[in-house]
């Protein structure tokens, strides 16, 4: 994949791209200002509904200077909180208009948006804070995270989680090697964002939104609200499922304790799903390499109704949590419930408990930490570097759900070995009007 090129938006000029990601010239764009520590940042918002209306709060410590979403009734409560932000249906206009006066741009749109917004802004040279997962297919958020290296700008995905002084802890007690090398981890979410058939019915679209800008790259189809406000995520062409909504979160503290990067295969075994929606319930495995010191492990995701094995060490009175993970050690096993605190099974291991060293600071939310970057301040924990392979490996379940197979995968390479015909699964067609 390293070696396909990815074509510059017209509105952003004609610079020749003669292989991989070219970058234009900050003079060309604008380019963005050397923010002081003590200045605010401008900051543009593009999706300000839902989960994008809590973004926008969190960094309102700054200056919103633009506010954009396609649907304006969904986008009224943040239009209301920030009056004096100039109000855009279309990115891109926004992009464009107002190149000179913002720094940093959110990007809290459905997923199958996030990476045309996010490299669009990052090609103008704006730090990109993004949500979970980075992108819609494997291919998108390779792209994006070449793109940010190229073009130094500062990234942060919307793992919020990652900042938590819970899971903080989780990654210290492994890195701590308190419970000896980790071999398997099993992580699961009970959430099921899947099943479903397309509506036939053709209802008339909201006067408040703009339908096609909300399909953006995706296949035309008709507007129906059982895809929005909030269930985009179960349809293939929208969203990334149980896997890429929880699985950002669950599974980012394995991949950040365990050193991992890229898997060597994954295979996944769904239950029944058909070309429009996610499946129901999954199981998807992992298998990553020795990493230095560290030994080979495996990483497996259960979600719906699918639930890992229960471990031997848990007290025969205790429940699995809704998600979790369990990190099984040659010393010992932890059992991390979602959001709370990891424990050392079974209970009576916790007596005597003392927390390892701490290896991060506990001084900054997620939000504050890309806000401080931006300002020269240090690497944001989440940046692309980090979360890019991160979302890549997850969104490689969704491919290998699809394939039917256990998949080899040449990570360096962003390729599929052994199945050739699974790599269409890495990257989508875009519909006309729309290019990366």
């Amino acid at each position: 994949m390293s070696s396909n090129k990815i074509s510059r938006r017209q509105f952003l000029g004609s610079t020749a791209i003669a292989a991989g990601f070219a970058v234009v010239p900050r003079y060309v764009l604008g380019g963005r200002r050397n923010v002081p520590p003590s200045e605010k940042l401008n900051i543009a918002c593009i999706g300000v509904g839902g989960m994008g209306a809590s973004d926008s709060e969190q960094v309102s410590t700054e200056n919103i200077v633009a506010l954009c979403d396609v649907d304006w009734k969904q986008a009224a409560a943040t239009f209301e909180k920030f009056p004096a932000a100039k109000k855009y249906r279309d990115f891109r206009k926004m992009l464009e208009a107002e190149d000179k006066n913002i720094d940093a741009v959110t990007v809290s749109t459905p997923d199958n948006t996030h990476a045309v917004a996010a490299a669009m802004a990052i090609a103008m040279g704006k730090h990109v804070y993004c949500q979970k997962p980075l992108a819609h297919d494997v291919y998108e958020v390779r792209a994006l995270t070449e793109l940010a290296r190229k073009n130094k700008t500062v990234t942060q995905m919307g793992i919020q989680l990652h900042a938590m002084v819970v899971i903080k802890l989780l990654v210290e007690i492994i890195k701590s090697g308190m419970i000896g090398n980790v071999r398997r981890v099993d992580i699961w979410s009970n959430k099921n964002w899947g099943g479903g058939t397309r509506p036939t019915e053709t209802p008339p679209v909201p006067d408040s939104l703009d339908w096609e800008l909300w399909l953006g790259p995706a296949p035309e189809r008709p507007y129906h609200p059982t895809y929005l406000p909030g269930n985009w995520r179960r349809w293939w062409d929208f969203g990334t499922g149980t896997l890429g909504d929880m699985g950002c979160h669950i599974i980012d503290p394995a991949y950040w304790a365990l050193d991992l990067l890229y898997p060597t295969s994954v295979e996944a075994h769904p239950g029944k799903f058909n070309n429009e929606t996610y499946p129901e319930a999954t199981m998807v495995r992992w298998e990553f390499p020795a990493r230095g010191n560290l030994p080979p492990v495996t990483v497996t995701w259960y979600d719906g109704e699918s639930m890992p094995p229960r471990p031997q060490e848990l007290e025969q009175d205790r429940k699995l949590p809704d998600q979790g993970g369990l990190y099984y050690g040659e010393k010992g096993t932890v059992l991390a419930p979602h959001m709370d605190g990891p424990r050392l099974i079974p209970e009576s291991k916790m007596k005597g408990f003392r927390p390892p060293q701490q290896l991060f600071p506990r001084d900054v939310d997620h939000y504050q930490e890309w806000i401080r970057a931006c300002k020269g301040g240090p690497k944001p924990l989440a940046n692309f570097d980090y979360s890019g392979p991160l979302t890549e490996t997850i969104l490689l379940g969704n491919v290998a759900a699809r394939a039917g197979q256990k998949l080899s995968w040449d990570g360096p390479n962003c390729k599929i070995t052994n199945v050739p015909d699974a790599n269409k699964y890495l990257q989508r067609q875009y519909r006309k009007g729309w290019t990366l």
